[in-house]
This record gives C-alpha cells, structure tokens and sequence, in this order.
C-alpha cells in the first residue's frame, strides 16, 4: 500500500519550513496543528485573525481559558509579549503584506496556484470564506496543508479549479499526506516524496505532469 503520512507527521513537516523570526497565521482547522510542532528554540510569531499576535501551542488539559481562542474557536494559549487588538487592524496585517507565512487548507489548487478553500459550490452550502481571500492575497508565501485525494478518491491538484476561488495565483507550495508539491511557472513540481510514493504513481492519481524540482 502507498504510504500516507498523518496530519501530525504532515505539520511537523510544515513546521520545519517555517523560518526563524516569521510572522505566520495558520488558517481554520488541519493548520492549526502546525503550531504544536514549531521549535521552541527559534521565534516564530503567531498571527490569528480575531486579534491576537503572538499565540502559542493549544493548553494542557486542565489549563483552557475559554476567553482565548483562535478564529477557529479552539482554545489556544497566549506567549509572553503577546499583543491583542481589534479585528480590523489584525486585517489590515494580513492585507496589508505583514504576514510572512500562512497555512490554509484547500478542496482544490490549480497548477498555477490559484486556490479554491471555501466552498464546493455544491446547493445549499454556506458561504463561509471568513479571511482566507485576505490571507491568500495578503501573505507573502502561502502554504496549503491538504490530502492529495478527497475521500471520493478524487484529486485535489488540477488543472484548474472548478470550485469558487479563494484566491488567484497564490499558492507557493502544497504539502499533501503523500508528496510536497512547489507551484512553478512549468506546473507542480514534485519537490519531496513520503514513504513509497514514485513520480509516476502521482501523476497517475492526479492526471497532471507532474515535474520532478531540480
């Protein structure tokens, strides 16, 4: 069988890419993993829509503030130094290119990195896009943590995206439970394989081709 790493495996793999002295926002639901796996010798500052700069890991049991969250709403804690403020200056940092680094989850990246992580567009969905538009745009790398296929079997890179977008063009790189994939000007590029997987088996599932990063 085709290995496929967990989503815990997959955000220790995002967090080592993360670099020293990044301000970084991980977006609503597997991201939000990556932040029990960065360093704790290095600063990287932590950046959560509903105003809060400088969060930390999720609290030990016993140890939950229910005032502190994420734009998520899960419990999260608060590093020393951390700032809080209002919701539209913690948009005006994302907008206005303070964030370094964000980490969202996606239903489908084109090969151009346009992103689509909001909706199927499937009737009676509700829209739900909250900041991942003004994160997409407003990052100066962004991050999509993913699997490579939905449950369907179906999958998640492709040509183009026919779900409603998120953004356009901004996807830098797509971490998946199988492979790491950088958006070039050529298309994905493969730039890390998990476990068993081969170049060859990735293109077969994804129908793309798919480019081996020199």
């Amino acid at each position: 069988m085709t290995t496929r790493i967990t989503r815990d495996e997959l955000a220790a793999r995002i967090a080592a890419d993360i670099p020293e002295g990044a301000f970084v926002n991980l977006g609503i639901g597997a991201p939000t993993l990556v932040a029990n796996f960065l360093p704790d010798d290095e600063e990287i500052i932590l950046h959560t829509e509903n105003g809060l700069l400088g969060m930390g890991a999720a609290p030990e049991e016993g140890r939950i503030d229910p005032d502190l969250i994420n734009a998520g709403k899960q419990p999260v804690t608060a590093l020393p130094g951390a700032a809080y403020f209002h919701h539209a200056d913690s948009f005006g940092m994302m907008r206005g290119g303070h964030l370094d680094v964000c980490v969202l989850g996606a239903f489908q990246v084109a090969q151009n990195g346009d992103l689509a992580n909001w909706s199927t567009g499937a009737p009676g969905a509700i829209p739900a896009v909250g900041g991942a538009m003004d994160l997409a745009i407003g990052a100066k790398e962004v991050f999509v943590m993913t699997d490579l296929l939905t449950k369907q079997g179906e999958p998640k890179l492709v040509a183009e995206c026919t779900y409603p977008l998120t953004g356009v063009g901004c996807v830098t790189r797509v971490y998946t439970d199988r492979a790491v994939f950088d958006v070039t000007a050529d298309g994905f590029a493969v730039r890390e394989l998990f476990g068993d997987n081969t170049l060859d088996e990735l293109r077969e599932l994804t129908g793309l081709d798919l480019k081996e990063q020199a």
